[in-house]
């Protein structure tokens, strides 16, 4: 997996300090960036972060591009909807030669497990390939019949046979994906997926997430993580039972 910060607003945390500044300040807006150096841009931010007043952190926002990442981890990605936006590389239009897959830990350290999903994975590539080439020749004679060019009709026929042949690809087929999160969806994104019970995936991305926006925006990320830094879990019967031990994770993150 590898996931990169590609670009944020510009001075997320003065930005964010800002508006918190006119929430509570008689200043206009034409002055409302004067005065804020970083003792008083993290003042703002702490404040913020203590009454739980979010919405003026929702002003900003970060990009980044994941690959090396499974279907399985975006399906669970683009569940969390507002203030985000996705980009993910397309199989109806990309035709996978070789399709890359990702092998979860568990199936990594049992050779058996291992071996038996190679070949599961060889499989559905030979699977496409082989579907892929009978579709193809399926439409392209049927769009030279139409009277289509020969550079047309492959074009076609190549395109109609990868979105149906696709199909047999597996949850573990590897993606890319650019994605572009508000700090108020990062901060419930970092809830739920920084969790122990989080998939183990989406857990890792998460956690590569915020120990680079804790680089670029320390004040505003300095509490954020599972629920569990700032209150009790709210798992219940299925807490993980490890509280103490994540708390201190989380603090070298």
């Amino acid at each position: 997996m590898k996931v990169t910060l590609i670009q944020h607003t510009p001075d997320p945390e003065k930005l964010i300090a800002s508006a918190a500044k006119l929430c509570y300040s008689p200043v206009g807006a034409e002055r409302i960036m004067e005065g804020l150096e970083e003792e008083n841009t993290n003042r703002f931010l702490q404040m913020l972060m203590d009454l739980g007043h979010e919405s003026p952190i929702e002003h900003v926002s970060f990009t980044f591009a994941a690959e090396g990442v499974s279907r399985v981890l975006t399906h669970q990605l683009v569940r969390h909807r507002i203030g985000c936006s996705y980009s993910q590389q397309s199989q109806r239009y990309v035709k996978l030669e070789q399709f890359e897959y990702i092998i979860p830990p568990a199936i990594e350290s049992v050779p058996e497990a291992k071996a038996k999903f190679i070949k599961a994975m060889q499989d559905d590539q030979k699977a496409y390939n082989e579907i892929t080439e009978i579709l193809f020749n399926k439409h392209i004679e049927r769009l030279l019949s139409e009277g289509k060019s020969e550079k047309r009709a492959r074009q076609g026929a190549e395109k109609c046979s990868i979105e149906d042949a696709r199909y047999v690809f597996p949850n573990a087929c590897e993606t890319k994906i650019i994605f572009t999160m508000s700090a108020r969806a990062l901060m419930n994104f970092f809830k739920h997926r920084c969790c122990n019970r989080a998939q183990w995936e989406i857990r890792a991305l998460a956690e590569d997430m915020l120990r680079q926006l804790k680089k670029v925006a320390p004040t505003l990320f300095k509490n954020a993580g599972p629920e569990c830094l700032q209150s009790a879990c709210p798992e219940g019967s299925m807490s993980c039972g490890n509280i103490i031990q994540i708390r201190e994770k989380y603090k070298n993150v």
